[in-house]
This record gives C-alpha cells, sequence and structure tokens, in this order.
C-alpha cells in the first residue's frame, strides 16, 4: 500500500518543481527563432510529457520512502530529491531566463547524473521506484542532445 502522507509531500514538492521551472519557460520568439533539431518534439507535448515525468517521480519517492525503513536512508532520499529539483529549475532558468543554451547543455549534465544517481539509489530500497525514474532518465538524456543540437546550430550565445 502506498502510504498518503509521504505521496501527498512528493507529489507536492513535484508540484512546486513544475511550477518553478514552468514560470521561467518562455517559449516565445528568442525561443521559435533558434534552429532545432529536426526530432525537437512540439511544443504542446512538453506539459503533458513532464507531467508523467514528474508523477512517476513522485511515485518512485513514494515507494522508496515506504520501503526505506531506515531513518538515514529516508534522509537521504529526500536530499538527493530536493538537488535534483533544484537542478531541474536550474536548467530552465539557464536555458531560457538567462537565454545561455550554452551553460544550460553543461548544466544539464549534472542534471543527468542527479537522475541516474536517484534511480540507482531508490532501486537498493524498491526495484519499481528504481524503474519508475527510467523515463525520467530517457527524457533527460534526450533533452541532453536536443539542447546539444540548439548550442551546435545557434551558438555562440552571450
Amino acid at each position: 500500500m502506498i502510504p498518503k502522507r509521504p505521496l501527498l509531500v512528493a507529489a507536492g514538492v513535484a508540484l512546486a518543481t513544475a511550477i518553478a521551472g514552468g514560470s521561467m519557460t518562455r517559449i516565445d520568439a528568442w525561443y521559435h527563432g533558434l534552429q532545432k533539431s529536426s526530432l525537437n518534439p512540439p511544443d504542446w507535448l512538453f506539459a503533458p510529457g513532464w507531467t508523467v515525468i514528474y508523477a512517476l517521480a513522485a511515485l518512485a519517492a513514494t515507494v522508496a520512502w515506504r520501503d526505506a525503513r531506515a531513518q538515514r536512508d529516508r534522509s537521504l532520499l529526500t536530499i538527493l530529491f530536493f538537488i535534483n529539483a533544484a537542478l531541474n529549475i536550474a536548467w530552465s532558468a539557464v536555458f531560457f531566463t538567462l537565454r545561455r543554451p550554452d551553460w544550460a547543455l553543461a548544466e544539464v549534465v549534472t542534471l543527468w547524473i542527479s537522475v541516474a544517481v536517484l534511480a540507482v539509489f531508490l532501486s537498493r530500497f524498491s526495484r519499481t521506484a528504481g524503474l519508475l525514474m527510467l523515463p525520467y532518465l530517457a527524457w533527460v538524456s534526450f533533452a541532453s542532445y536536443l539542447n546539444y543540437k540548439v548550442v551546435e546550430l545557434n551558438g555562440p550565445f552571450g
């Protein structure tokens, strides 16, 4: 059974992360003027895609929280998710607010590492929790490629 309080907390953190990152994401003339990969998804697909990813991450956090009985493990799980949330928000700030896709490309590496670390750490407590993080890891991998193509096709920036 999924514990309700940890699920509500995880969902709240996911929602706060989505709102914070979304508030820094401007799909405007600057963004539309960038040359992008032919694999770039349509703009409308990003919001539902992120919604699914955040929901899966919140569920993964809750399942791992349930199965990690030691307070030390639960504390580390919380810290890792907060680091990931900060890196997720930072990417949007760097790419869209600062309009520095080149810096965002460097930052996305740390975001990718944080997702990979979470997937491995969560799988120590629950194989399901680790697997629930794989769509997030796959998306950040693909987003890294898209970010790279923006830099390659449009640089230099600044």
